[in-house]
């Protein structure tokens, strides 16, 4: 069996000293529930860790004798993945209950590294609240559900309404094509020197953010099913759509429409987009998700920005050439999962439980800016009107689309993250960078792939 993760990701977690074990080898005591999930680099933006922190107080209330441990791992993403992995292998270090990317979930499974939680959800009438949708992101090929979900996300652009105003672009921008993305983006360069213009995440340093936010956002406006068939249940090589959104982001970079390479190429460009470009007016247009308000809530944020609400304003992302349905977005999540070697199962369902009561999600979707999974909760009046663009990013989810719920998708978004970086380092022309990723994707999937042209 390969590697859920890629190896050099395993490489990087074992290597950095600032990660330390997860469980410290506590896992013996019956009466504490041990609660991995990942905190973000930025030690100011502390939004998660403060709501994880609420839950667990409220949960040893409720249950005298009872402890939550909480094991918040500082990583980036790609660390972070590898990181629960390796700690989720050894009973001596399982966490009882993990903070799992639903990209992620169906490797772990195949990895053996989760429970299936069907026997407590079956008694538990919270389930009944989720969406459908919700549902599927944490059902895995043998018809099992291994997480709950805490809230999904979409994805669309984000501009600047006062530097849009000094180029002569419209407040209501509404782009119909990834040329009249390209378009403002040129209008803001001519326009208003010393600001970045566009920013499209790239390359292996943002890992799955790069993938899924840059890549996808592209590839998915290409056609139907672009990365992986359904019907023949094969991956897809040799697509012009996918040379097409190369092609884009080496516009991008080679026009110089976007953050300096280095930058661009950096583990920390996601933190530095969210707290230094967009609130210091540095940006003009961000492709990205719909959970960026959390950074600059006056609590909790990494970069409190009061002002934020009235700078921005919110784009659909356009399909390529403006085809049905004329927008494109990728939706996501993360789901509180138990590891398959947790020493205290039962008390980790509770706390999901606890975690998920309708006035705890609510909770998290107001802190975090999260789109509702739970009906009661999307229709509360508090969420609502708890952010400026909630409805907007809410309105995208009819139209979003999931990435591949297979085992093999962590490789093959890889191999994704090295084709777009050969493009934006001038390493590849956009045909190189497709023809390579073709020969790696028959590799990773074992032959299993469809040619288009």
């Amino acid at each position: 069996m390969r590697p859920a993760v890629p190896l050099m990701l395993l490489s990087a977690v074992l290597a950095a000293g600032t990660l330390t074990a997860c469980g410290g080898g506590a896992g013996s005591d019956p009466d504490t529930v041990k609660v991995a999930f990942i905190k973000d680099t930025n030690n100011k933006v502390t939004v998660r860790d403060d709501y994880v922190g609420m839950v667990a107080k409220q949960f040893e209330k409720a249950n005298p004798g009872k402890k939550v441990k909480l094991l918040p791992i500082q990583a980036s993403e790609n660390d972070y993945y590898a990181k629960i992995q390796q700690t989720m292998r050894s009973p001596k270090t399982a966490p009882d209950l993990v903070y799992e990317d639903t990209f992620l979930i169906n490797s772990d499974i195949e990895a053996g590294l989760l429970r299936p939680l069907d026997a407590y959800l079956a008694k538990w009438d919270g389930w009944q609240q989720f969406q459908p949708s919700a549902k599927a992101a944490a059902r895995a090929q043998d018809g099992r559900t291994y997480g709950v979900p805490d809230g999904t996300d979409t994805r669309g652009l984000w501009f600047n309404k006062k530097i849009f105003a000094k180029a002569g672009l419209p407040a209501d921008w509404r782009p119909k094509t990834w040329d009249e993305v390209l378009d403002a983006a040129r209008t803001v360069k001519k326009k208003v020197p010393g600001v970045i213009p566009l920013n499209v995440f790239t390359g292996k340093g943002p890992g799955e953010a790069a993938v899924m936010q840059g890549f996808e956002m592209l590839l998915y406006g290409t056609g139907k099913d672009p990365l992986y068939d359904p019907k023949s249940k094969k991956w897809v090589a040799g697509s012009q759509g996918f040379k097409d959104s190369l092609e884009f982001i080496d516009t991008v970079y080679s026009e110089k429409l976007g953050p300096d390479v280095s930058d661009a190429l950096s583990p920390n460009i996601q933190t530095n987009v969210a707290t230094e470009l967009l609130p210091e007016g540095k940006l003009a247009i961000d492709l990205d998700g719909s959970w960026l308000g959390q950074q600059w809530q006056p609590k909790g944020g990494g970069k409190p920005w009061p002002e934020w609400s009235k700078t921005l304003g919110q784009a659909p992302f356009p399909t390529q050439h403006g085809q049905a349905p004329g927008k494109v977005s990728l939706a996501g999540g993360w789901t509180w999962s138990v590891p398959q070697r947790a020493r205290n199962p039962e008390l980790a369902w509770k706390l999901i439980e606890t975690l998920q009561t309708k006035q705890n999600a609510l909770e998290w979707c107001l802190r975090g800016a999260q789109i509702a999974v739970r009906k009661d909760v999307a229709e509360d009046p508090r969420y609502l009107k708890s952010m400026p663009g909630v409805g907007f990013f809410t309105g995208l989810v009819p139209v979003s689309q999931y990435r591949p719920a297979l085992p093999v998708y962590p490789k093959v978004s890889a191999a994704i993250g090295e084709a777009m970086e050969s493009v934006t380092a001038g390493d590849a022309s956009p045909e190189q960078a497709a023809k390579a990723y073709d020969g790696q994707l028959r590799s990773t999937v074992d032959g299993q792939v469809v040619t288009r042209r």
